[in-house]
């Protein structure tokens, strides 16, 4: 049997593993034991009735956090001329073409957010094996294969968060840091539960979504009453 640390056992007391919490009192229960040296972020799970093997089941998606997610995003666009300068000109850390897919195939990825105009996706194509499996790969239904490539850094910069359904059924995300004050967490929380609310897919059956549970970086998760959260 795996060894339960003191500070597990800890973070556990004082919550109720079955019971589902109001979301408000869910974030004072989490931000009570982020008592971390830096500063923990608030992240949330959520089990859906899909299975995602199938494609009319998959659930994928971006919100845009009312509050932000708290951390400053490295952000990469591959474009070319205008599009480029416009690139530069909306705070993107990272542009360029031929050069910059050189430089990823060469194993260097120094941003967490990837952008390309359509005009660039046959270059980018080249890269999915490596930007894929980390998720980086830039896709229209998440808006960052555009035209509008200052709409997106901004975006990305501003506190927009992609989701992606995984094998089991769940979708996880970032919703904030543990400073952010509670009401800034519960919006934060609202806005994201209700993008995976408005991706529900045409295949989903039954109550599509089952569980929400919210945590901090090291800290024990605690269940949300789905009902509360608006």
């Amino acid at each position: 049997m795996a060894h339960i640390g003191k500070r597990v056992v800890k973070g556990r007391e004082g919550i109720e593993r079955t019971k589902l919490y109001p979301v408000g009192e869910a974030i004072k229960l989490v931000k009570e034991r982020a008592n971390a040296k830096f500063d923990e972020t608030v992240e949330i799970a959520m089990n859906l009735g899909v299975d995602p093997k199938h494609a009319d089941q998959m659930v994928r998606g971006v919100v845009n956090l009312p509050n932000g997610t708290g951390r400053t995003l490295r952000v990469a666009v591959f474009a070319r001329g205008a599009k480029a300068d416009e690139a530069t000109a909306a705070g993107a850390d990272i542009v360029g073409a031929e050069d910059l897919v050189a430089t990823v195939q060469g194993g260097t990825i120094a941003f967490d957010r990837c952008v390309a105009t359509p005009d660039m996706m046959p270059l980018v194509g080249r890269l999915g094996k490596v930007l894929g499996p980390r998720g980086l790969m830039p896709n229209p239904k998440v808006g960052t294969v555009t035209m509008d490539v200052a709409g997106a850094v901004k975006a990305s910069k501003g506190g927009a968060v992609e989701f992606r359904v995984e094998k089991a059924g769940i979708i996880q995300g970032s919703v904030g840091k543990a400073s952010f004050g509670d009401d800034k967490l519960a919006e934060n929380i609202a806005a994201f539960v209700d993008a995976v609310a408005k991706a529900k897919p045409p295949g989903a059956k039954g109550t599509y979504i089952q569980r929400i549970a919210i945590s901090s970086t090291m800290g024990p998760g605690v269940k949300v009453d789905p009902a509360t959260v608006a």
